[in-house]
């Protein structure tokens, strides 16, 4: 009789069975298939050997028999495998001797020691705090495998998508071991382009400015956001779509977003896929109330979207934001507001229904915040516009989570919501992820007005943690050094105003165009505030010294004239110096109080394409002070889409400064302008001038007006970022201050208001290191006296 050893149960059992019966002379056992010749065994002892830290009865609890048992082969492979699931063992092996099982293990190595070589890029603390296995754990090859890639995928976070990683074991006494993770890291991977398939409403150059991700370029040893960070990648797509959202593509979609690495594996390629759809405007606009005390009329002044402007999907969350604390105030604390969006497919608008009716009785518990390493509580829960005891509100909690991630502080923020310690409770929890606010650039270029010019900036956006902005920078030229130190606090007083400080110190040469030199120093005080959407106030308070020196030998009686504000120079009976001795320094302080409105609507504030800008900017001199004047400046421009990638811009500034009370305007207060208003002329080539000397004296009142045409280079790819433009020119210099009538000659003071224009074509580059433009100007009409410039050029760059 054959004894098989199947342990094969149940159909096989039976099915064999059947086959033995057939087989006539061949009898099989069914007791032998069921199980080995051992299936009777009675388990009378189990005994550990092999184990050193490992308790004997620490193993036999993972076994899944006992003394007493019959013996089954499967469960000791079953006991096997939970064996070597507890990571403690290396091998394990049980064997039956008689009626004792005998379990042999062999137990893992501890870590004694873990380090990282050959990491210079990442520290070694950053990459402690990412592996699993740590000092004192029991070490399994499986781990290591496991840290190796999340070594790893700390390195392609960094865009090293070329580093390798290999663990080395180093044994030691004991059973120990140490564990050596050597790093050879490789270069960065960066970004070689950033391209963008199925736009046609915004140019690829356009785009580009709206995403985090940077191509790369000459600087990029300066930035990181050119090495290619796949959460970056979705970063971007989710900005794309917020931007044709607001722009009035309310069908646009980001299709993908995929990364490319090239042949060499030296560099990804980005390609965004987008669906823009049609431009839509908003329709008519009606607020319903399902709460009868309330009158949905009446909410009408509180709307932010306007029938027949274009559609922006970030109004509407406003309106509704807006509607909701309305609402509340009028004693509703629980309404919700929902808008219902009608779209016209024929038309092209969408018609919104904003539904006002009586949410869940639902109150705030608790705030929980996490994660906040740096970031103080209050900068965090202050952006919410509720507190713990109010009405729960999602559309509140939803704009306080945006407002969050618009703060830049943060690489995520997710706010979540539980049950509380009752039904009508909630508990919100926000959960952050901090990122660096801190950022030192470096800015360089060349202009045809100043040279070689170039800044550096060290700025920090979370100062201490408490929300502030701080800002030094330190910038100049062969002709100019400036130094400035700004401080801003967002929410002063836990208000919605911006408060803040500014220190600076500027030195001019402008000895080529006036004979002379000056340096201003001194501190301002601002608060700015919010009057309405897209329309912002600012004060301030100025008190700066003035300063006027090295003045030519040979400049102009007026120059000479304001260094003797102190009274150094002899004078005749018309107050012109006599014998015109050596200028000493001239100095003065300024007290001056002013303000700002800015009204902004411009659909993007680098590059826009269509909207408008509008700023008047007023100073009162006297507060105090040496000075006494007023001064004005006004400022508009205008941006609209002609065509395709075509867009008409329009210009107009002004200005005008005035004493009061019986003093004169200084001459480092007058306004000098040249080819950085009208193209055509040089730097302070235009406006008042002194004949003999060729001296530009500056003007009390200015006014320019600037058309331009921009379009892109037919035959140049939009990836190359160029562009050109055609562009029309026209403004005046004039009314020159009143010591400078007084001392300089009738026949040698030229000052008259005729307009100067010029016409011109341009060529737009946004390069990688940064935005260039050519500009070729010819001067239409013109003084004899003034001086042109048919080429200008300028370049800077940040990074």
């Amino acid at each position: 009789m054959w004894k098989l050893r199947i342990s094969f149960l149940g159909g096989l059992q039976a099915a064999l069975l059947i086959l033995g019966a057939g087989l006539g002379g061949v009898a099989i056992d069914a007791v032998s298939l069921a199980s080995p010749a051992y299936a009777q065994t009675v388990v009378r002892d189990i005994q550990v050997e092999g184990n050193r830290r490992v308790e004997p009865e620490t193993v036999r609890t993972y076994l899944k028999f006992t003394v007493g048992d019959v013996y089954d082969a499967s469960l000791a492979d079953d006991s096997l495998r939970a064996l070597f699931s507890t990571g403690l063992f290396s091998d394990v092996n049980i064997d039956l001797k008689g009626s004792t099982v005998v379990v042999y293990v062999e137990e893992n190595p501890v870590i004694n020691q873990i380090a990282f070589e050959g990491n210079y890029e990442v520290d070694t603390d950053t990459l402690a705090a990412e592996v699993q296995l740590k000092p004192r754990s029991i070490f399994t090859r499986s781990r290591v495998r496991a840290d190796v890639q999340r070594i790893l995928d700390v390195y392609q976070r960094q865009g090293r998508y070329a580093a390798v990683v290999e663990p080395k074991v180093i044994e030691l006494e004991q059973n120990r071991v140490n564990l050596v993770f050597e790093i050879t890291e490789g270069g960065a991977t960066k970004v070689k382009g950033v391209n963008f398939i199925g736009n046609q409403a915004f140019t690829d150059s356009q785009l580009r400015d709206i995403i985090t991700t940077t191509q790369a370029g000459w600087f990029d040893f300066l930035k990181g956001t050119s090495v290619y960070d796949p959460d970056r990648l979705n970063l971007d797509r989710e900005l794309l779509r917020q931007f044709y959202l607001k722009n009035g593509y309310a069908d646009a979609r980001v299709i993908s977003g995929n990364a490319e690495l090239d042949r060499d594996g030296s560099g990804f390629f980005i390609t965004f896929t987008i669906e823009e759809g049609e431009l839509y405007r908003f329709g008519q606009m009606t607020i319903e109330s399902a709460l009868a005390e309330l009158d949905g009329e009446s909410l009408h002044g509180e709307l932010l979207t306007y029938t027949g402007a274009v559609y922006d999907a970030s109004r509407i969350d406003k309106t509704v934001e807006r509607l909701t604390l309305s609402v509340a105030e009028r004693g509703f604390a629980f309404a919700r507001v929902r808008p219902r969006a009608t779209p016209d497919f024929y038309s092209r608008t969408i018609a919104l229904n904003f539904v006002v009716d009586e949410g869940p009785r639902i109150y705030i518990e608790r705030i929980n915040i996490y994660g906040n390493q740096r970031t103080k509580d209050f900068v965090i829960r202050r952006e919410f516009r509720l507190a713990e005891g109010d009405a729960f509100n999602p559309l509140l909690v939803d704009r306080a989570e945006k407002r969050l991630k618009g703060l830049g502080f943060f690489k995520a923020v997710n706010v979540k919501k539980r049950p509380g310690s009752a039904q009508d409770r909630v508990v919100l929890d926000v959960e952050l992820v901090e990122q660096s606010t801190g950022e030192l650039s470096f800015g360089a270029g060349y202009s045809t007005s100043e040279g070689i010019i170039g800044d550096v900036s060290l700025t920090e956006r979370n100062l201490l943690g408490n929300g502030q902005f701080l800002r030094l920078r330190l910038g100049g030229s062969f002709e100019r050094v400036q130094v400035d130190l700004s401080f801003t606090e967002p929410r002063f007083l836990d208000y919605n105003l911006a408060a803040g400080f500014d220190l600076f110190h500027k030195e001019l040469d402008q000895r080529d165009t006036s004979g002379f030199r000056s340096r201003k120093s001194g501190g301002s005080l601002r608060l700015g505030f919010p009057l309405a959407e897209n329309l912002w106030a600012q004060t301030r308070y100025t008190l700066s010294r003035d300063e006027l020196f090295d003045v030519d030998d040979n400049a102009s009686l007026a120059i000479r004239d304001a260094c003797g504000d102190a009274n150094i120079n002899p004078r005749d009976a018309r107050g012109r110096p006599i014998n015109s001795p050596d200028c000493q320094d001239s100095s003065y302080w300024t007290s001056a109080l002013g303000g700002s409105l800015t009204y902004d609507r411009r659909n993007v504030p680098r590059n826009p394409t269509s909207g408008y800008y509008l700023q008047l900017t007023t100073d009162f001199a006297g507060v105090g002070g040496d000075v006494n004047y007023v001064r004005m400046l006004g400022e508009a421009r205008g941006y609209y889409p002609v065509a395709d990638k075509v867009t008409l811009v329009g210009r107009v500034i002004g200005g005008h400064i005035e004493g009061w009370g019986g003093d004169d305007v200084r001459l480092l207060d007058l306004f000098f302008r040249g080819g950085e208003t009208i193209r055509g002329f040089d730097r302070s080539g235009f406006g008042p001038r002194d004949a003999r000397t060729g001296d530009s004296l500056g003007g009390q009142t200015f006014w320019a007006a600037t058309t331009e045409l921009r379009f892109p280079i037919p035959f140049i790819p939009d990836e190359l970022g160029m562009g050109a433009a055609v562009f029309a020119d026209a403004g005046s210099l004039f009314n020159a201050s009143g010591r400078a009538k007084a001392v300089v000659d009738p026949g040698d003071l030229l000052d008259d208001s005729t307009v100067r224009s010029s016409v011109g074509g341009s060529i737009l580059w946004n390069s990688p290191v940064g935005p260039l433009r050519v500009d070729f100007a010819h001067a239409l009409t013109k003084e004899d006296y003034d001086d042109e410039q048919f080429f200008r050029f300028g370049a800077s760059t940040k990074f």
